[in-house]
């Protein structure tokens, strides 16, 4: 659990929203509800929000010092950046550092530790990040030179153990956090940004410090050999996907063609292409989702804007290094034993066989029930000379058929447990590993920071914690690992809920024959509801099937015994079938339910 300051105390530095009482406007921390008037050296009267001459009334959300003498709006009340700042209080997410934590920074900002003549100077390596166009926490940098069999890959990460030691006040903070939490257009970092985003980040033109994982990837893929250094690197670059996503497409029309790490990067798509066939060989299922993109639009974060796309190859080809390193840091650590060494484990079990047995159920009866060409479409579970990774694969992405294939892959996702964090060694289902530990984010989950440290003991740098301390600290860690997990997934259901707050509220606004036709998929169906994903955004919703049942005034609906077709109780006339597109239409907002009522408009 995140920690929080003592109710009813004021802080001196807090973010909240501003309240009226009275005529007076004053500031409210949602963290302790204490009331504090604005300092006098802010601005008289009413302060000035994110546009020109937008005023921030009761409910903007401000940053306020009272040391300073300073408020600053962040954005005026009823956007959606309020909407996110308010779920941010409701999950006692606290912008705002303890004192403490800073006076720690401010010491690491005064001596960054660079000149460490403990650490590898590879200076000369022309590292870069590779990263959204937006990220300012880079955690990451890759280099990768050709062999005359296979590939040499430098992954280079940053060296959060050292500016979090265990013992620190920043340290003790990042464990009470757990990990660093993403809104649309907001996060509420781990670890304070002059680190996450400044002296800790692998920022390009500046020494850093990383942990860097030296490996040789063979031509087949495989893994052949891996050595960890902690070391000083400068990124020459910090790239986006898309960036890099040029270069592949367009060679030398693209701009980093003529840039000495271009080589580099055309080797990592080599690597990633070679880890990709690799996997294949380990029946390792790769699911066919869409990248959905929550961003926020219009001065001081207006309104939520929606953009749906598929991952480009690069950040495919990324992340196949990324697990690659995930995997051989958690061999590693397996093989140093315990007690010297407290490895902790990112675990994934294998879905449950009978679950594997339903879901060859569910696709032979939507390959009956659609028509479907069984050469494309059918696969026989378990017990099928193809495996559920082929088969998915194989299934048309475009065309007839492509709604039944993208409910196929949701019907196989649900099939699987969810993955977390133990302490005993066990395998990751997910990317196909017998043992998998999570390297990759050290500046973002608290995790990481503990995982660092046991690398750097299994390697000598650092002397081991004293006998029975790392094992009360590992347990601790994986607690607070898992719980940030459950809230992360907690907060972004809030934001899409937010975002279909924001369409359908807008659509009911309209007169019922001027609100728009919505098309969607059916994806599955469950006792009394209809799950489909809407086409634009694509954005899962739920329907109600005693409304729907309602609204065609012709008695109740049930489920087929094969639960993929919704029939008429009296009379099995088929009502959809999963895989099937619908048209919807927002009817009410139930708000005793917290829900959307939408109506059926139009079926196949």
């Amino acid at each position: 659990m995140i920690s929080l300051p003592t109710k009813g105390v004021p802080r001196r530095r807090f973010v909240g929203r501003l309240v009226a009482r009275g005529e007076a406007l004053l500031a409210e921390d949602p963290f302790t509800e204490a009331v504090v008037p604005l300092p006098a050296a802010a601005p008289a009267g009413p302060l000035v929000a994110g546009s020109p001459g937008e005023k921030a009334g009761p409910g903007a959300i401000v940053e306020v010092d009272l040391d300073r003498g300073t408020v600053t709006v962040l954005c005026a009340a009823e956007t959606a950046l309020a909407s996110l700042w308010a779920l941010a209080f409701e999950e006692r997410m606290d912008p705002v550092f303890p004192d403490e934590v800073l006076r720690e920074v401010e010491a690491h900002l005064a001596a960054p530790g660079w000149d460490d003549p403990a650490l590898e100077d590879l200076e000369a390596i022309p590292f870069v990040t590779i990263d959204g166009a937006t990220s300012r926490d880079l955690d990451q940098a890759v280099h990768v030179e050709a062999l005359e069999e296979g590939h040499r890959v430098r992954y280079a990460l940053a060296d959060a153990a050292h500016y979090a030691p265990v013992g620190s006040a920043i340290f003790e903070e990042a464990l009470q956090r757990g990990a660093t939490y993403y809104l649309p257009g907001l996060s509420i970092p781990m670890l304070p940004r002059a680190l996450s985003e400044g002296l800790t980040s692998l920022n390009p033109n500046v020494p850093r410090r990383a942990l860097v994982f030296d490996m040789v990837v063979g031509e087949d893929g495989t893994c052949r050999e891996t050595r960890v250094a902690r070391a000083r690197i400068r990124s020459r670059a910090k790239l986006s996907f898309e960036d890099v996503q040029t270069l592949f497409d367009r060679g030398d029309g693209s701009p980093l063609a003529v840039e000495p790490f271009a080589t580099s990067l055309l080797a990592l798509r080599d690597v990633g292409r070679a880890r990709l066939q690799e996997s294949a060989t380990r029946d390792v299922v790769r699911y066919r989702r869409q990248e959905v993109d929550v961003r926020l639009e219009g001065a001081g974060g207006l309104r939520f804007v929606v953009t749906v796309g598929l991952r480009a190859p690069v950040e495919v080809d990324n992340e196949q290094v990324s697990l690659l390193v995930n995997r051989e840091g958690a061999r590693l650590l397996l093989a140093g034993g315990a007690p010297a060494v407290q490895p902790i484990y990112r675990v994934h079990p294998a879905p449950d066989p009978t679950r594997v047995e339903d879901l060859g159920r569910t696709i032979a009866a939507l390959v009956r029930v659609h028509g479907l060409p069984p050469d494309v479409f059918a696969w026989g579970g378990s017990d099928s000379s193809q495996s559920l990774a082929a088969y998915l694969q194989g299934l048309p992405d475009a065309g007839p058929g492509e709604r039944v294939a993208r409910a196929i892959h949701r019907q196989a996702i649900l099939v699987n447990l969810r993955s977390g964090y133990a302490t005993k060694p066990s395998g990751h289902y997910g990317v196909g590993a017998e043992v998998y530990a999570r390297f990759s984010a050290p500046m973002r989950e608290v995790v990481g920071v503990f995982l660092h440290k046991e690398m750097l003991e299994l390697l000598g740098v650092e002397g081991a914690g004293a006998a029975g301390t790392d094992e009360a600290l590992r347990e601790r860690v994986v607690e607070v690992a898992n719980l940030s997990k459950q809230r992360q997934r907690r907060v972004t259901n809030r934001s899409n809920q937010l975002v279909l707050d924001q369409l359908f509220r807008a659509d009911l606004a309209l007169h019922e024959g001027a609100r728009p036709v919505r098309r969607a998929t059916v994806m599955g169906l469950s006792s009394g509801k209809i799950h489909v994903q809407l086409d634009a955004p694509t954005i899962d919703v739920k329907l109600y099937v005693a409304e729907v049942a309602r609204a065609r005034g012709r008695g109740p609906l049930d489920v087929d015994e094969d639960g993929v077709v919704l029939v008429e109780r009296a009379t099995g006339e088929r009502v959809t079938r999963v895989g099937d597109a619908i048209d919807l239409r927002v009817e009410r907002q139930d708000e005793a339910r917290s829900r959307w009522v939408l109506g059926i408009v139009a079926l196949p």
